[in-house]
């Protein structure tokens, strides 16, 4: 496993994660989280919103060199509101200090100053380690970032993949510039990449991963983690699968490959559904609240 370094700070971090979005089976996600870690991925994400923070303590737990991420609720930035939605998480994870503790989404009703005072008297605390956002465009990124006196955002977690490359626009270069880490969820596309639909990308795939001794989806998390800056956090339906994402780092794609890819790519549209819903869902937190799991916002 290759790592990169976290944002401006001296921490690295592995440039295969796991993200544990819709992971709620304990039995079935434990073992894959287990397995994803003993690999190599030791970098696990999860948000209060996910509703699985036990679960994903107990499965890391006695594991080492675990870097735990966790996200904080919009329905929750008010300053209070993140301590007491920090103190939850530190709870059900199971552990006294969150490595990255992240604004789940920018909420544009909660004034961004009383969230990261909250975030930088958490980090002043020992709370948390690092601070990082999530969803955040390269306005709201800078917004956030004015109104910390001592501390940085180390990261911006954003949807990434092959299929959806918005943030190429403008954050991929920002966050390069500024040395700021982006982490990418959804980096296979939620599985749309192997649908018919891109067939002609996925035979591109499938006879460049040949010559590499890889699969279709080594290729396209390795076409992500190739660029400065960018590590990835796929999800894993079983333990097989979580070692074939870890087995995406530890070589690289080629300059002709990446020309290749480049050359489907630019017959795909790049605007996303999801991207006319966004500003719906920065506008305020009340819908947060709804998705979160009724155990989350209790404890």
């Amino acid at each position: 496993m290759e790592y990169k370094q976290l944002g401006n700070t001296k921490e690295k971090v592995p440039e295969i994660g796991i993200g544990t979005w819709k992971m709620l089976d304990a039995a079935v996600d434990t073992e894959v989280i287990r397995t994803a870690v003993s690999h190599g991925s030791t970098f696990v994400d999860t948000a209060e919103m996910y509703g699985n923070e036990e679960m994903v303590g107990k499965a890391i737990r006695g594991m080492e060199n675990v870097f735990l991420a966790t996200k904080v609720s919009p329905h929750n930035f008010k300053y209070g509101d993140v301590i007491k939605a920090c103190n939850a998480s530190l709870k059900r994870l199971g552990v006294k200090q969150i490595d990255l503790y992240q604004l789940h989404w920018p909420n544009h009703s909660v004034p961004i100053r009383e969230t990261m005072h909250a975030m930088e008297q958490l980090k002043k605390e020992g709370k948390i380690r690092h601070i990082g956002v999530s969803n955040f465009d390269v306005t709201e990124f800078e917004g956030a970032m004015s109104e910390l006196k001592n501390d940085e955002i180390v990261s911006n977690q954003v949807e990434y993949s092959l299929l959806v490359r918005d943030v190429e626009k403008e954050m991929l270069g920002y966050c390069k510039k500024n040395k700021v880490t982006l982490i990418a969820y959804s980096p296979l596309a939620r599985g749309a990449l192997f649908s018919k639909k891109y067939a002609q990308l996925k035979k591109a795939l499938d006879a460049i991963g040949e010559a590499h001794g890889k699969t279709a989806a080594q290729v396209a998390l390795n076409w992500l983690i190739s660029k400065e800056g960018v590590v990835a956090i796929p999800k894993a339906s079983n333990a097989s699968h979580a070692v074939e994402n870890a087995e995406s780092s530890g070589w690289t794609i080629t300059q002709k490959e990446m020309s290749e890819i480049g050359h489907f790519l630019s017959r795909i549209r790049k605007r996303p559904i999801s991207s006319v819903f966004t500003p719906v869902l920065k506008h305020s937190g009340f819908w947060s609240k709804r998705m979160t799991p009724r155990q989350s916002r209790q404890a």
